[in-house]
């Protein structure tokens, strides 16, 4: 910082240092604005009537697209592509914070569209970071400031440099903004009440002869100067005696500059002035201009117009009235037949030559049309127009050729945007705070979440230009929406097939071919987010394969074990032959036993049956024995108690009904008897033969298990 400087000598140094730049721009501003003026079709100075082909508005809406077609997508990349865990996630702590800002703020996409359009119209477009902290804000883990680097964009005319032959040869660069007396107050105090208000904006002239007053619209010139020879930023008004304020380099950026170099058309090197690119090819507008008005008034000119015989009073109805299929009567038809009739009574103007001069206007507006395209680089596969006719090669060729007339205007854009990235990242690793950082990258919920509080040391602690931020050129022209889907698929190709071949290697091999994979996926844009797993994975797999692994005998040692192994399953054998021996000896006897065992039990059932049987019978027999007496008792009685007769013929037949049902009686009795002894003596038979079979000789076999050893004996007799 210059020290006890003079703020009126600084006022009246920096006041000609702008008034130098100024006349250094002048004629290119001159030209510029009417640049402006002719892609906004402004007809100011033309007169009404005036037909033009505005080629430079379709120009400018052809390039636009191509040089940039949408936000672009921050890339930070740690300068070596090695194993570092932590500067891994140290360039994506601040690769997410600046995608964040990208995507929830329109600033940096509003200012690259508006520097694209300067570039493509006056010839320079210009944009300005800037940083922002406001009051404390309530997060979950506690009060937070809330940080931003907004960019703002900076118009034409309001930006100016150090007259220089080159960008490195520049000292000093300023910008114009416009504060109002409140604003300018409540920033640099109650010193800006003196400040002219020269800046009016636009319509206050016709207020003015409205007779309203505009003093409260009216605004102040400031100047922001940042000089690099001294790094100190200073505050100037214009029409102001001195400097409104002076600071040492509040930001401490590699470049000291918080602009990127301006995006310029057409340079030499002996001048920054730039050359639009309209100048380039204004004489072949003209003439396309020229040629499309020419064509206007031919095309007004191609009419029917004629004269006819005034005496002909039916000629001329034939062309007013428009009648369709109408006779029109002819006053002395005589005289008009000898006058030659109707092609004797009417003459057109010829139109042969009107429309041959039309046709030629086209043809030759196509051909200076033809010229500007050749000028301009903008060939018919970027306009999206082509022949039929052609071949898939020509087109092929044309695209590479249009491209590289492009190449330099999109990597000249690309570099501007990455810039802008470069300083917004300086400024986030040197003013944002840990929390902010943390907070905006998400950097938490990842797998690099344990490196986090390292990474944001090293953020701290090293300089951000350790890191390269760019933004790939392709990455802003929206013409191949594949791209990335391409290029996921290509790094899945390429990793996929070496995953496949290295599975055959030997186990040596692994940390050679790990490295090898990630000397591969590093150079992948899309294997970043995959390198943080595939080295987990490495490592674990290194791990494994460092693990101390059991010696390897040597032959005669096998060789023992083996015969060892040998002599172990032949005493196995053998006792498994012994335990089968033994529990067939012992399933033996405990089958004898339990057949002597079932041979008593049976017998002395059958005992017990006959038993049964023998004192049934005699109950039977002595029952029966008993009735039969009793019932010849009866008998007996009711003979006795009858009279003494002689018998006759019917009492002697009834005497013999009477032994008749007395005999019936006793066979009843005695076949009951027989019954029941016939019944006894079948479970007698059925007896004895349970006890033959049993008696019968049987044949003994040893029953196995599902394992082969010996669970019991059977019996299958013979």
């Amino acid at each position: 910082m210059i020290e006890d400087a003079n703020p009126v000598a600084l006022a009246e140094k920096w006041q000609q240092e702008l008034k130098m730049a100024k006349k250094e721009d002048e004629k290119w501003a001159k030209r510029g604005k009417k640049i402006v003026r002719r892609y906004r079709d402004d007809r100011q100075g033309y007169s009404d009537n005036a037909k033009r082909y505005n080629i430079l508005w379709s120009n400018v809406q052809t390039l636009t697209p191509a040089l940039y077609g949408k936000t672009p997508k921050a890339e930070v990349n740690r300068r070596w592509k090695d194993q570092d865990p932590v500067g891994r996630t140290a360039a994506m702590i601040l690769e997410r914070a600046l995608q964040f800002e990208l995507d929830h703020k329109p600033d940096f996409d509003a200012a690259m569209k508006c520097a694209v359009l300067d570039r493509l119209l006056p010839g320079r477009g210009t944009a300005w970071v800037r940083f922002e902290a406001s009051e404390q804000l309530e997060t979950a883990q506690g009060p937070a400031q809330y940080e931003c680097s907004p960019v703002d964009y900076v118009f034409w005319e309001d930006f100016r440099n150090s007259p220089a032959r080159t960008w490195d040869e520049v000292t000093w660069v300023a910008r114009r903004v416009y504060m109002s007396r409140a604003d300018g107050k409540a920033r640099f105090g109650d010193k800006f009440a003196d400040v002219p208000l020269t800046h009016e904006p636009i319509g206050l002239d016709d207020m003015v002869k409205n007779g309203e007053n505009v003093d409260s619209l009216k605004k102040a010139q400031i100047w922001e100067i940042w000089d690099k020879s001294t790094k100190t930023v200073l505050w100037f008004a214009e029409g102001y005696s001195q400097v409104l304020d002076v600071i040492d380099d509040p930001y401490g950026l590699d470049s000291f500059w918080p602009c990127p170099k301006p995006l310029y058309s057409t340079q030499t090197t002996d001048t920054l002035v730039p050359v639009p690119d309209f100048a380039l090819y204004q004489d072949q507008a003209d003439e396309i201009d020229l040629l499309t008005q020419r064509i206007n008034m031919l095309v007004k000119a191609v009419k029917v117009v004629g004269v006819y015989d005034a005496s002909a009073t039916g000629v001329q109805r034939m062309l007013t009235e428009g009648v369709d299929n109408t006779l029109i009567p002819i006053d002395s038809w005589a005289a008009f037949g000898e006058k030659g009739g109707l092609k004797g009574s009417v003459d057109f103007l010829p139109l042969d030559n009107v429309l041959q001069a039309l046709q030629q206007c086209y043809v030759s507006r196509e051909q200076a049309k033809q010229v500007v395209y050749d000028i301009t680089g903008i060939s018919d596969i970027i306009r999206g127009s082509s022949v039929a006719s052609e071949t898939a090669t020509a087109q092929q060729i044309k695209s590479q050729f249009a491209t590289l007339r492009l190449k330099d205007i999109q990597k000249g854009v690309a570099v501007f945007a990455s810039e802008l990235l470069r300083i917004k990242g300086q400024l986030m690793a040197d003013l944002y705070s840990p929390q902010a950082l943390i907070e905006m990258s998400g950097i938490m919920g990842t797998q690099d979440a344990q490196y986090a509080e390292q990474a944001i040391q090293l953020i701290k602690t090293e300089p951000s230009r350790t890191y390269r931020m760019d933004v790939a050129s392709d990455s802003l022209v929206e013409i191949d929406e594949n791209t990335e889907k391409q290029s996921r698929m290509e790094f899945l190709t390429a990793a996929g097939g070496f995953l496949r071949d290295a599975a055959q290697a030997p186990a040596g091999m692994i940390p050679l071919l790990g490295e090898m994979l990630m000397f591969g996926v590093r150079s992948f844009k899309s294997g970043k987010t995959m390198e943080s797993a595939i080295e987990t994975y490495l490592q674990k797999v290194d791990q494994e394969s460092k693990q101390p692994q059991p010696p390897q005998p040597n032959p005669e040692e096998i060789k023992a074990q083996a015969e060892m192994q040998r002599t172990q399953a032949t005493m196995q054998l053998e006792s498994q032959k012994l335990q089968s021996a033994q529990a067939l000896e012992e399933a033996k006897i405990q089958a004898n036993a339990g057949l002597e065992q079932f041979k008593a039990d049976q017998a002395m059932q059958l005992e017990q049956l006959k038993q049964a049987a023998e004192t049934e019978r005699a109950q039977m027999k002595a029952q029966i024995d008993a009735d039969t007496k009793l019932q010849i008792a009866a008998m007996n009685a009711q003979a006795a108690a009858k009279p003494a007769v002689t018998l006759d013929v019917d009492g002697k037949e009834q005497f013999d009904a009477i032994g008749t049902e007395v005999r019936g009686m006793a066979e009843q009795a005695a076949g009951a008897m027989s019954e029941q002894t016939a019944a006894m003596a079948q479970a007698m038979n059925m007896l004895a033969e349970a006890v033959s079979r049993m008696n019968r000789p049987k044949r003994r076999m040893l029953e196995r298990g599902a394992d082969g050893k010996a669970v019991g004996m059977i019996e299958i007799e013979d």
